[in-house]
């Protein structure tokens, strides 16, 4: 996983000495093809933050998000927290400014045993081989004794879409899918005469697995470019202007789904439904920081690599 993306990290700390884009106001939020752009969507809806026009765009795999990041494209951008704390550890700068979700991933399958041991013997359609659903996933599997290869089979696809496709034909048991794709699937199954259940809770098998209380999964992170740029109010700004942004998506679900609904490439009423189930939240980095230790070091438990050797110092966590 990590020698894949060496030649990709090989210059990203050259961030760090970047500067600031010249004479630029815009700030864009990108996110993810998941929940926590849901925020983003209700926050760039306001127009502006701090006197800075904003606007959200979505990255679509784990890649283009890391080459965003390496290339200064992608400044304010969600990502998996395990990837902002490599990035750091690397040389790049990159810090974490708020975790967004603690846990919107879900085994979605045909109805059968529940639970993580419940998956023994059935075929499981995983996105995004060595990221963070894949990561989530071993590990669970690890602490329930369940061995790929043997005790269950798992198809690696390049994206959640493709997950969805094999599972709704049939060619898998299950998928392993983030919210609102869960939800999507669920619904185009009952459509489709399919009965699909959430086979697997994963922030609830996370939490009985390792006895952590969360699971901070995703967060917004800074480059040192836009922080430079926007300074600790600007950082304190874009940190409340998430905040009141949640409790606007917690409030009137409906009305946040069609404001995120294009962008995300579903129905407004799936990415609506879909957020009950989210777990979102908009905590600082620091006032998770205990939480997100405890996630990294089960995350990397067998592979340090994975977080870039180490736990990230105080450093990392922008506010």
């Amino acid at each position: 996983m990590i020698d894949r993306r060496h030649l990709m990290l090989s210059g990203i700390a050259a961030l760090a000495v970047r500067p600031a884009l010249a004479g630029s106001q815009a700030l864009t939020l990108w996110g993810p093809p998941a929940a926590p752009s849901v925020v983003l969507a209700q926050a760039a809806a306001e127009g502006e933050i701090r006197g800075q026009s904003v606007d959200f765009r979505v990255w679509r795999s784990p890649d283009e998000m890391r080459a965003g990041i390496a290339g200064g494209t992608m400044q304010a951008v969600v990502v998996p927290t395990y990837v902002a704390a490599n990035f750091y550890n690397r040389g790049a700068g990159l810090r974490l400014l708020n975790v967004l979700t603690e846990g919107l991933l879900h085994v979605v399958g045909t109805p059968g045993p529940e639970g993580v041991a419940g998956l023994a013997g059935r075929r499981i359609a995983v996105p995004f081989a060595n990221d963070m659903p894949d990561l989530v996933l071993q590990r669970l599997l690890a602490k329930a004794g369940l061995t790929p290869g043997k005790d269950i089979h798992l198809d690696y696809v390049g994206s959640p879409p493709e997950a969805v496709q094999l599972l709704l034909a049939g060619r898998v048991d299950a998928a392993l899918l983030s919210e609102p794709a869960a939800s999507a699937a669920i619904l185009r199954g009952g459509m489709a005469g399919k009965e699909l259940v959430r086979a697997v809770d994963c922030r609830r098998a996370w939490q009985a697995a390792t006895g952590a209380a969360s699971m901070p999964q995703a967060g917004l992170a800074v480059t040192p470019a836009l922080a430079d740029r926007l300074g600790g109010e600007g950082l304190e700004a874009l940190q409340g202007a998430l905040e009141a942004a949640l409790a606007r998506v917690k409030a009137d679900p409906a009305a946040a789904g069609g404001a995120a609904a294009a962008a995300l490439e579903l129905p407004a009423p799936v990415v609506g439904r879909a957020i009950a189930s989210s777990n979102l939240v908009a905590l600082r980095a620091s006032a998770a920081r205990e939480a997100l230790t405890g996630f990294f070091a089960a995350l990397a438990e067998d592979d340090p690599r994975i977080i870039g050797g180490r736990q990230p110092d105080a450093g990392f966590y922008a506010l």
